[in-house]
């Protein structure tokens, strides 16, 4: 990130740079009545971009916060950001007055990546809000009940690559996530890793990762620097975002239109995509084409944000679960009795199975997949406070810091699903994480309780079948893997091994069920 930083700014043309820095201070050169939020003393014209931090900036704006207070104000190159890192701080702007603070401050990186078409990153207004009702009516806690069948199959069959390849298990993990959102939404049946589908979501979201961290590109903050041509020394980012771009339209595009395909001949098996297809019946023209381009918009989105959060997830879990053998053992604990050893969990066990909900939402809470969240926007000037919050700033909602806060959550660096037990039942008192690790207000994510189902059934199967231990040195002693997490829009744990073996022989046989 420092080096394309770094070779972008000596690429700059000086003349070309003070007329956009003059541009900016003309236009913010006029005092308002209320100060800005507290923050780090800025430079001159660049204000604080020299600050923005390149690596971990969840746990630089936490710090941060503990010496300018809750709410922390930075200005780069004219633009204001402002950074939330309490839940009162969260719900009194993000929730209470979401009406003013539901825009985005769309990335100029976005339109480059071909990004427009994800709801996530929309402004808000009517092309949101159809695409959003879109991804709602296929996503709501009624309609998902109806894909638990292919949640179920998915989940069982992860059990038999698993006890096949065990070493192998983040990529089995990827590949398995992947494959139940794809037949869900597409109605595609991916019979192995390699599958086109997946490699565009895992291609996309490498994409993602780089492309869409604050402050890696200049463009970010000179927006001009994006008429440059892509062979100009320093243009890193224009040559990589047109190869994005590329991901990002077959994304949209090539399963969607599989899936038609295979519809119109007769060979698709059911799916969210039909389902549209069926309602949209006889319309033609243009109306026809809008729709079409709403739902493989949306479709691409679910698949993109569903596959990456909850794999992410999942590498969470198994990290927890060789750090943590006394969460393991109380949780298999569990399962031996209410489902005992002859059968595999499904989804009517959810509701006696209270310690395996814990370790889902600990896992959600431990490593958030995407810590900053994605920016919100102010439409309009703003008083908290006593202090401004202007028209057109970027508001961050650090949920890593939300989701790290001793208050909510003591010795919050710790996994400890205990607590949000009480009486060995959910405490309703403790804070779910999820209302801080699927966003805020109007632009929390519609597919929430879809990915809480997914990631219940794929542990509570994985725990029922499997031991999950440290992997073994040479000499045979044990590889003990730090609870680090990468830096990026999305965040991962750093890549870990472990061993994973059947628990007992009836659990051998129950995996061998589904090869």
């Amino acid at each position: 990130m420092a080096t394309d930083f770094g070779s972008s700014l000596l690429a700059l043309c000086i003349g070309v740079i003070f007329a956009g820095i003059l541009g900016y201070s003309w236009k913010n050169a006029f005092p308002r009545s209320l100060p800005y939020p507290p923050g780090p003393k800025g430079w001159p014209l660049i204000g604080n971009v020299l600050d923005v931090p390149k690596s971990y900036p969840w746990t630089v704006y936490r710090d941060w916060s503990r010496k300018y207070g809750t709410i922390v104000h930075l200005r780069v190159f004219g633009q204001s950001i402002v950074v939330l890192n309490t839940a009162k701080a969260v719900s009194d702007l993000l929730e209470a007055r979401s009406a003013n603070y539901s825009d985005r401050v769309r990335p100029v990186m976005v339109p480059l990546m071909g990004l427009d078409w994800n709801v996530a990153f929309m402004p808000y207004g009517s092309a949101w809000r159809q695409h959003r009702r879109a991804v709602h009516q296929y996503f709501d806690s009624d309609s998902i009940r109806g894909y638990e069948p292919v949640q179920l199959k998915t989940a069982r069959q992860l059990l038999g690559h698993l006890r096949r390849e065990p070493a192998d298990f983040l990529n089995i993990i990827n590949f398995m996530i992947g494959a139940g959102i794809i037949e869900i939404t597409y109605g595609h049946i991916v019979q192995d890793a390699n599958n086109p589908y997946l490699t565009l979501s895992r291609n996309g979201s490498v994409a993602a990762s780089e492309g869409l961290v604050p402050g890696t590109f200049l463009v970010e903050f000179f927006p001009f620097l994006r008429h440059i041509p892509a062979w100009f020394p320093g243009a890193v980012f224009k040559r990589k975002a047109a190869e994005w771009k590329k991901t990002f339209r077959a994304m949209v595009e090539v399963p969607f239109n599989d899936a038609r395909a295979a519809i119109e001949s007769g060979e698709a098996v059911p799916s969210v995509v039909a389902h549209i297809l069926d309602q949209l019946g006889d319309l033609k023209g243009d109306r026809e084409t809008r729709e079409i381009e709403v739902a493989q918009n949306s479709l691409a989105a679910v698949y993109a944000a569903g596959a990456d959060t909850t794999f992410s997830t999942m590498q969470a879990f198994f990290l927890a679960m060789v750090l943590h053998p006394e969460v393991q053992k109380k949780a298999q604990l569990e399962l031996d009795a209410v489902i005992g050893p002859g059968r595999l969990p499904d989804f009517s066990d959810r509701p006696s199975l209270p310690y395996i909900t814990a370790i889902v939402k600990e896992c959600i809470r431990w490593m958030p997949v995407i810590p900053l969240g994605i920016p919100h926007a102010t439409m309009a000037d703003d008083e908290y406070d006593g202090y401004l919050i202007p028209k057109g700033s970027v508001v961050i909602g650090n949920q890593w810091a939300l989701l790290h806060d001793p208050e909510d959550y003591p010795e919050p660096d710790t996994f400890a699903p205990e607590r949000f037990i009480k009486n060995e039942k959910l405490d309703p008192n403790v804070k779910d994480p999820s209302t801080a690790a699927f966003g805020f207000g109007r632009r929390s994510c519609a597919g929430r309780e879809f990915a809480e189902s997914t990631l219940f059934i794929n542990i509570a199967s994985i725990l029922h079948a499997f031991h999950i231990t440290p992997a073994l040195d040479v000499f045979g002693r044990s590889m003990v893997p730090e609870p680090r997490a990468t830096s990026g829009f999305l965040s991962h744990p750093i890549p870990f091994e472990c061993l994973v073996k059947p628990r007992s022989p009836s659990a051998e046989h129950l995996i061998n069920e589904w090869r």
